[in-house]
């Protein structure tokens, strides 16, 4: 299993809205990287929620449920999105100055690249996050 985090402008679509969706595609992601990692994704792999915005925040877990095909919100160039279900909210959202001030996590991608928004996270990573917004899954 392989360990992702997302980013999503909650004005645009909120942790609230995927949960009561039960799941969506995740589409419109237009940045090279972020789409190869979208291409590395498995069904059953984990993805951290991450609200940024104002309030920017790890606020859940959720599932990949179809592996990438191509976006057809893209109106040119091959671009791709994945499906993901909601798993669990966390108790403790996980602030962004959380994350960087927890030893464990300083070289966690979503300090080193803020604008990236789809990277993979280490089991370590994961599980510390998890751990911080108590839950796990």
């Amino acid at each position: 299993m392989n360990y992702w985090l997302i980013k999503q402008e909650p004005e645009e679509y909120s942790w609230a809205m995927f949960v009561q969706d039960d799941g969506t595609a995740w589409t419109g992601v237009r940045n090279f990287q972020a789409r190869n990692h979208l291409r590395e994704m498995r069904v059953g792999d984990r993805v951290l929620f991450y609200q940024s915005g104002e309030d920017k925040m790890v606020v859940g877990i959720a599932k990949v449920t179809r592996e990438a095909y191509p976006d057809q919100t893209a109106v040119e160039g091959e671009w791709f999105a994945v499906d993901l279900a909601p798993m669990r909210s966390f108790a403790l959202p996980v602030t962004l100055g959380k994350l960087k001030s927890d030893a464990a996590l300083q070289d966690v991608p979503l300090i080193k690249q803020t604008r990236l928004s789809v990277m993979p996270l280490t089991n370590a990573h994961y599980l510390r996050i998890t751990e911080l917004g108590q839950t796990r899954a």
